[in-house]
Parts: structure tokens; C-alpha cells; sequence
């Protein structure tokens, strides 16, 4: 039965009905009507229900149709599961844009964030989506890998598949625009929120603008942490920063933390000039990747061009975790000066509890209370910002190609020489000979991949 109704759900639903059929005569045959009957009555609900599914391939295909919808801060993404030709599902969800990234940036994005863990209807032997990812072929063998067979990844171009792929573009515009009524409706909540908030822990005034900072890894490798924002109760994308943990030796959480919120409070007294940029030489805050993080350097911060992004302290900074963790933000802010002007928390998971400096014992907030709720989100917020960074890098680290990097091989060059001699795996093993014969790719650049792909020889 569990193996039927899997099928079923697959789209599959022949042997199902064929099956019913049978069991159906079975016990006409034997005289029981009864049971007759109560089969026929499922044999003709399975039957309204497939009726139901839109069929919107000729041929009996397995497809996933990816359609997108944003702003300059979110975007809608609707995905619509077709199996044997049917649709047999359906998938929305919002995207915080919190870089600024192109088309095809985001369109990656997503595709991660659907087969990163596993895919509810497994992975189809085509993807249709409404821009090309970056590095298509690299996405492409990424995902025949976790498959197991060939999978495309394109954009459709003509006939049905172009016209369904666009009715689930119009679903996801659809799904934005309740999104946005939504969130402005829930105002007068939010006010009253950050109201009980401050009531509940005692602060100056209403946190309009909360902090809170997470760090992830495995086993201390990839070491990232996270900022995330919100304003007005408000989660605000375009002020997240994520951070590569760089002067932490293996697992420690503490020092992570500290490392992070030292950068981060570093910039925001740098920036409001309480602090001369020659103090942070040394300091912790530079990074390689300011364009994934786009953290500010506070050494290079004299560059007159560079907008103010850390200027703004936080009325709540918030840490997940327990005392430890709040004593290291507590270390920090005393160190900096900061501490009679932004007040700091922590959320303990295990029991939704908060921890104030002085207090021994921490403060339970009711599970029903929008305050805690609040809290909750940013804090769960700032978990799934830092985890994603962590899968990024995790992700870049293992799935770069042995081609990247080789000089003279640009993106259009490496995207033809992968299509050209069949994968990764085909120009690790091609003869210098083979890609000398590439008209079209320089001796010099071939010499290149060769030597890249043969260090010993």
C-alpha cells in the first residue's frame, strides 16, 4: 500500500488504478458487493483526482518548473513539480535578496536552495528556469551527480513548456503581491511587539533596530558568522553582513563570537569617527571576499567613496546562546566602550530563554507572546543566514572545478571546452594533442589546462 501510494504521488498511477480494476472484479466475481463497491468509490475518487492535475506535456516527462519575481530586497519563487507530464505538486517561498545579485546570480541561488538537501519529489531529468544560472554547466553536473543521470538546466524557449513556465511566473507575481499586502498589514502587531520587548527586558526605549549574531561550521572548518537585522520588526536584507572567521584555531564559539562582534562594533566607531582607522591595523577585520560579505574594512575606511554601513548601533544586539556567549558580547562592548549605549541579550534555545548582564537567572517570556515570537524569528533568522553562507562556501569549496583559476581561460572559454569535450572529467584525462586541436583555444592557454590538470607530468 505505501509503495502504491508513493507511485501514486509520483504521477505514476496506472498500475494503481490497474490494481483497483482488478481487486474491484476480484469481489464482484466473488459476490462482495460491498467491498465492490467501496473500491469502485476510491477507483473514482483516484480518478477525479487526476483529472484535477493539469497535464502540460505531450509526452510523459519529469520536469521541475522554477517561476521568479522580485524587487530590489526580495524576490517570489513559485516551483511546480510535473511528473510523467502532470502536475503533481507545487512549492512557494520568499527570498531575502541580501546581496545585490544579478538574474542569474539569484537564479543558482535558488537551485542550491532546492536540491542543496533533499528534493521532496527527487530531481528530474530537466529543470526549466526563467534566466540561466551562472556557470550552467557546473550547475548541471552538480546536479546529474546527486541524480545520477544527465540533468539539463534551461530556459524554455518555445511551445507548451514556455507557456506553463509562464503561468508559473504569473503564480509566483501572484504569491509577492499577497506578500506585500501582508507584511504592511502587520504594522500595528509588529508596534506592539517591540513594545512588550522593551517592557519585558527593560530597555531604554522600543528596539527598533535589532542585531543578531550566529556562527556555524562543522568540526571548525569554514568557519563563518552572521549579522542580520531588523528594523521596525522587520527583517532588512540590505543591512545583513556575513562574516569569514579567519584568527579562531579550530572549534571555538567564543572566540568566533568575539572576533565578530569586535569587527563589527570596531566599524560602527570607526565610522562615526570615535576611533582612528589606525587603531584597527592588525585587527581581525580585514577580508579577502569584501564582495561576498561586504564587510567594512575598517582599515581602509579613510576611502571617502565607501557608504557608512555600520554606522547605526543596534537597540538590542542579540547573540544566540546562553551566558557564555552573552559574557563575550558583554566582553566586547566593555572593551569598546559601548556598554551604557546598546543594550545586549541572549536566547538559549533549549528552554526560549533570555539572559540579561547581572541576572543570574534568566527571563522566561511567555510562549505566546509576540515579544518572544519576535525574538525567535531574528535569532532562527540569523541561524539560516549563517548556515547558508557555511552550505556557499562548503559548496564552492567542493565543487570547484580543476579548470577554474587557469589563466587565459575565461568563463566563454571555459563553458566551450567543458561542452566540447563532454565534463570535468573528460579534460582531466585529455591528451595535450587533444587540446591543441582546438583551433580556437591558444597553445599557451592549452599548455595551461594541461599542466593544470597533470601537475606531475
Amino acid at each position: 500500500m505505501v509503495g502504491d501510494l508513493v507511485s501514486f504521488l509520483e504521477g505514476d498511477t496506472e498500475p494503481v488504478i490497474a490494481n483497483l480494476q482488478r481487486e474491484m472484479a476480484a469481489a464482484s466475481e466473488a459476490l462482495e458487493f460491498e467491498r465492490a463497491a467501496r473500491l469502485r468509490d476510491r477507483l473514482g475518487g483516484i480518478n477525479r483526482t487526476i483529472e484535477k492535475q493539469q497535464m502540460v506535456t505531450e509526452k510523459p516527462e519529469d520536469l521541475d518548473v522554477v517561476g521568479l519575481v522580485e524587487d530590489e530586497l526580495e524576490a517570489a519563487v513559485q516551483v511546480f513539480y510535473v511528473r510523467r507530464g502532470r502536475v503533481v505538486g507545487r512549492k512557494g517561498f520568499i527570498v531575502d535578496k541580501v546581496q545585490d545579485l544579478s538574474p542569474s546570480q539569484l537564479t543558482t541561488h535558488i537551485i542550491e536552495e532546492l536540491y542543496g538537501s533533499d528534493a521532496p519529489l527527487g530531481i528530474p531529468r530537466e529543470v526549466l528556469v526563467p534566466v540561466e544560472p551562472d556557470d550552467v554547466d557546473v550547475v548541471e553536473e552538480w546536479l546529474t551527480g546527486l541524480r545520477g543521470a544527465k540533468v539539463s538546466v534551461r530556459v524554455p524557449q518555445r511551445g507548451d513548456k514556455r507557456e506553463f513556465a509562464a503561468n508559473v511566473t504569473r503564480n509566483a507575481a501572484d504569491e509577492f503581491r499577497r506578500h506585500k499586502l501582508k507584511r504592511a498589514s502587520d504594522h500595528n502587531a509588529r508596534a506592539k511587539a517591540l513594545n512588550a520587548l522593551q517592557d519585558a527586558l527593560n530597555l531604554p526605549s522600543s528596539p527598533l533596530r535589532i542585531e543578531c549574531y550566529d556562527m556555524s561550521h562543522i568540526q571548525g572548518t569554514d568557519y563563518v558568522g552572521s549579522m542580520v537585522v531588523m528594523e521596525d520588526g522587520i527583517p532588512k536584507p540590505s543591512e545583513y553582513r556575513r562574516f569569514k572567521i579567519k584568527d579562531v584555531p579550530g572549534n571555538d564559539d567564543f572566540a568566533a563570537m568575539e572576533e565578530v562582534l569586535t569587527r563589527r562594533l570596531t566599524a560602527l566607531l570607526v565610522e562615526r569617527g570615535e576611533m582612528d582607522d589606525e587603531s584597527t591595523v592588525g585587527s581581525s577585520a580585514s577580508d579577502d571576499d569584501a564582495s561576498a560579505d561586504q564587510l567594512v574594512d575598517p582599515t581602509v575606511v579613510k576611502a571617502k567613496s565607501r557608504p557608512k554601513r555600520f554606522a547605526y548601533p543596534p537597540q538590542l544586539l542579540l547573540v544566540d546562546g546562553g551566558k557564555g556567549q552573552l559574557s563575550v558580547a558583554v566582553r566586547v562592548l566593555d572593551k569598546l566602550g559601548l556598554t551604557d549605549e546598546i543594550p545586549v541579550a541572549s536566547l538559549a534555545k533549549q528552554f526560549e530563554e533570555v539572559y540579561l548582564p547581572g541576572q543570574s537567572e534568566p527571563i522566561r517570556i511567555s510562549r505566546t507572546s509576540e515579544s518572544l515570537y519576535l525574538l525567535q524569528k531574528i535569532r532562527d533568522e540569523a541561524h539560516r543566514f549563517a548556515i547558508t553562507f557555511h552550505r556557499e562556501l562548503r559548496g564552492k569549496r567542493m565543487t570547484k572545478s580543476i579548470v577554474d583559476d587557469v589563466a587565459g581561460l575565461g568563463p566563454a572559454r571555459k563553458k566551450r571546452l567543458l561542452k566540447e569535450l563532454g565534463g570535468v572529467n573528460a579534460v582531466k584525462t585529455a591528451s595535450l594533442e587533444t587540446l591543441k586541436a582546438l583551433t580556437w583555444l591558444p597553445d599557451d592557454v592549452a599548455q595551461a589546462v594541461y599542466n593544470k590538470c597533470h601537475p606531475d607530468a
